[in-house]
């Protein structure tokens, strides 16, 4: 999804600035690769370094402080709220991508929701839409007004093509239990034909989602 939003932003000729500040599951049996940051990365035609886009890099595909705890690292939120500000401060519009969901702990007590808050942003939900979506959304929308973040919004996001009474009434259930808006609704396209940027394009309202 960041990929996608990403790339329609380029469209619209800005200069957009990624960080994705821990991504865990990194080892690809024969090294540490952070897929994720690399991608967005590239999406955002984003110049900075990988070790400044993603300034953690884990192996083990666990939260964020057990990853950190198996190799005997420390993770700096200081360090992690100067370099968004490096990179924020030389790019029209940043994107931040989260890991492991909003209440996910990056260290001890300190949440992913913590971080948000560090870095006095707005947030955008991605929802997979699927048995549990409805209970995970009105949590987290829950979480963040309690933290006082502002929510742009929730994207809905089909993780496979299947038709069950879960995916196709979760859009309705949620349209009627929360006043936060619906950004799009996108459909389940498999990996080998997604083009994020026309998924997103065709699915969002960016007037809604980047107004101040």
């Amino acid at each position: 999804m960041t990929c996608g939003i990403a790339n329609k932003l380029r469209e619209n000729d800005k200069q957009v600035g990624v960080m994705k500040p821990v991504e865990t599951g990194c080892w690809n049996g024969t090294t540490r690769h952070p897929e994720d940051a690399a991608a967005i990365a590239k999406a955002a035609g984003c110049t900075a370094p990988l070790t400044t886009i993603c300034p953690y890099q884990f192996d083990a595909p666990v939260a964020p402080d057990i990853a950190a705890r198996l190799e005997g690292v420390h993770i700096d939120s200081q360090l992690l709220c100067s370099t968004f500000e490096q990179i924020a401060g030389c790019h029209d519009v940043t994107l931040v991508e989260g890991a492991g969901g909003f209440l996910v702990p990056i260290k001890e007590r300190y949440l992913m929701a913590d971080l948000v808050q560090d870095f006095n942003i707005p947030t955008v939900v991605v929802v997979a839409s699927k048995l549990g979506a409805i209970n995970h959304t009105l949590l987290t929308l829950e979480a963040a007004a309690a933290r006082n973040i502002t929510v742009r919004g929730y994207i809905l996001n089909h993780v496979s093509n299947a038709t069950d009474v879960a995916t196709t009434t979760n859009a309705d259930l949620l349209s009627r239990c929360t006043d936060i808006p619906c950004l799009g609704e996108i459909a389940y396209t498999p990996p080998a034909h997604n083009n994020s940027s026309q998924v997103v394009e065709a699915a969002l309202n960016w007037q809604t989602m980047w107004q101040d």
